[in-house]
């Protein structure tokens, strides 16, 4: 066990800060919890106030798979608390949990606000202290700077945690502004940039008036991109006043915002009947309408309607709907033309952040002993799914243990 008089500042009170601090101080380290906000966990309140995703109950290696380009860097860090683990850790805190049937795992309440007091509670307990209002400036040498109410404090630590998020939701918290702190040091840092997020393209005035906030499901989207790399994803998505969101856009976020950075823009088919083959749609549109409109006629033959109906009118022609074949061609590929993601600040999460490059397998900076950096800080993204939440806790988890070595060795 490490000795008490070894204390340990952590810098960000949410789900990544609130493991390093367990880690810790189960292991009798003094450890002290900084955050600019005036309570803990601000963000992960919000993420669950639709149902508290904790984790994904898949095998564990397509689990790997999601964080595409990262698998190799997270794959240990994973591997130390995998999403079994976590599930265990949570049922500790006297809170069941259950898979549902997209196989996403739930607390039994659906709600973030009991786990959170638990695990507050659970700190508290074990000696950790919370110091709210507390926004970091920096550092004063090897010292740390905070703004509070009442006024600019000095602080030391003998191990520091860095947990502060990436750069989406700010107002709750995750700002980004430790860039800058970061990159006059000389460390690498990615630019942040929005993940898990809606996409821009141009709606008519009608379409945009009518149909913003309709779902649109079942849909594929087919994508792919300048290196000739096909994505072919089934789920939902919703019509934005600015274009699309929705889980399924989010899935594809990464090679969607990677094309229009590179392209400025990025072109995606819809198919508007994943479970029909071309042919059986042009059967079914070959077949007598009678007095029936061509509106009547898709609506009866095809079940498209409401929104879907409407997309095609701004996907064709009048000519063009009067068309069976090309009116088929295109319910199983709709073009959009995507323009831009949407700011980083409305998106769910955040890609970019301190590079791997930079830290060692306890995720302490290589140049910088005893400074540890965890979570969205780090440059790596997941979709939604509960693969955010799992990678922020066992990264928060491995950089405690990392300084609870660290401190150990001194």
């Amino acid at each position: 066990m490490t000795h008490s008089k070894h204390s340990v500042a952590i810098i960000g009170a949410g789900p990544t800060g609130l493991m390093a601090a367990e880690a810790l101080s189960q292991a009798g380290v003094s450890v002290s919890v900084y955050d600019a906000m005036p309570s803990a966990g601000r963000k992960f309140l919000m993420a669950g106030k639709g149902g508290m995703n904790i984790t994904h109950s898949e095998p564990f290696e397509q689990f790997l798979s999601r964080y595409g380009q990262r698998r190799a860097e997270l794959e240990p860090i994973l591997s130390d608390f995998s999403p079994d683990a976590l599930r265990a850790w949570v049922q500790g805190l006297g809170i069941e949990t259950f898979v549902g049937t997209s196989g996403r795992v739930f607390p039994t309440e659906m709600k973030a606000a009991p786990l959170l007091r638990a695990w507050l509670h659970r700190l508290r307990s074990n000696g950790v202290q919370f110091r709210m209002r507390h926004r970091w400036l920096g550092w004063a040498e090897n010292d740390l700077r905070f703004d509070t109410p009442d006024g600019e404090r000095i602080i030391q630590a003998d191990a520091v945690i860095l947990a502060l998020g990436g750069g989406s939701w700010p107002q709750l918290g995750s700002t980004g502004i430790w860039q800058y702190l970061l990159t006059q040091l000389g460390i690498a840092v990615e630019p942040l940039k929005p993940a898990n997020c809606g996409f821009e393209t141009v709606w008519s005035d009608y379409f945009r008036e009518r149909f913003a906030g309709q779902p649109l499901k079942p849909v594929s989207i087919v994508f792919t991109n300048q290196n000739g790399e096909l994505f072919n994803q089934q789920g939902e998505l919703t019509i934005a006043e600015y274009g699309l969101e929705g889980g399924l856009i989010y899935a594809l976020s990464a090679p969607l915002r990677d094309e229009i950075a590179d392209t400025d823009s990025a072109l995606i088919q819809l198919d508007l009947l994943p479970d029909r083959s071309l042919a059986n749609i042009i059967a079914r549109l070959a077949t007598r309408r009678g007095k029936d409109s061509l509106s009547n006629h898709l609506r009866k033959r095809l079940g498209i309607s409401g929104a879907k109906a409407a997309l095609l009118r701004e996907a064709l022609s009048a000519a063009e709907m009067d068309d069976s074949t090309k009116l088929a061609k295109t319910l199983k590929a709709l073009p959009i033309t995507l323009t831009a993601t949407r700011p980083i600040a409305e998106a769910i999460s955040s890609a970019g952040g301190v590079s791997f490059k930079e830290l060692d397998q306890h995720l302490m900076l290589r140049n910088f002993p005893g400074l540890f950096v965890a979570g969205e800080m780090i440059d790596w993204e997941a979709p939604t799914g509960g693969y955010l939440l799992t990678a922020c806790l066992a990264t928060g988890r491995a950089a405690g243990l990392g300084a609870l070595a660290w401190l150990q060795q001194q």
